[in-house]
């Protein structure tokens, strides 16, 4: 208990550091005296700030995962999904102009990836497209969504995302399951 009291407290800070400031300017030493343990405590847990910033996107995609609701659209499973990008805007953005970028790209990636095979998923339960097409249209969205929350983050952040990511479900409303239906014409 006191371990897992520890790791969250650590996460925590960094978190509350990367909201302040960016990641290169964030140091262990700066980790250790905020959360008031050694410089062993935080190494018994994690090797680098790196394992850090990996475990917190591991453990919100762990969150979605297991939050997921059948009878979300896949516009309110990503808006939930992105939750933790919402509320911590400022230390995205840090992250986004680090050399760990690859870590949100990732994060997000993997969000995207989620969200989008499920609901393929879900709307392909009457159809019954090849696996193969279900596959493609969702690495599609999953692709598109990754791309246009990075220039969403590239842009400053400034358009609220629910209002981007429902105008994108409206504009392309029925084109899933017209695919899904496409598929099962195809050879």
């Amino acid at each position: 208990m006191a371990q897992q009291y520890t790791k969250k407290m650590i996460r925590d800070v960094f978190v509350q550091m990367l909201n302040e400031k960016p990641f290169d300017k964030i140091t262990v030493k700066n980790i250790v005296n905020k959360c008031k343990i050694n410089r062993k405590t935080f190494y018994y847990y994690y090797e680098n700030l790196y394992s850090v910033l990996r475990e917190i996107f591991e453990s919100e995609i762990e969150d979605v995962i297991a939050q997921y609701n059948e009878t979300q659209s896949w516009e309110e499973s990503f808006i939930f999904a992105a939750r933790f990008s919402l509320e911590n805007k400022k230390a995205i953005y840090h992250v986004f102009n680090s050399i760990h970028r690859e870590e949100l790209e990732r994060y997000l990636y993997t969000i995207a990836g989620n969200v989008m095979f499920r609901y393929v998923e879900d709307i392909n339960k009457n159809i019954q497209a090849s696996d193969r097409d279900k596959k493609i249209i969702a690495s599609f969205y999953q692709s598109a969504l990754t791309n246009m929350v990075l220039h969403w983050i590239a842009d400053g952040m400034v358009e609220k995302p629910e209002i981007i990511i429902r105008r994108i479900g409206a504009l392309f409303d029925g084109n899933i399951s017209e695919s899904l239906k496409r598929s099962k014409k195809l050879p």
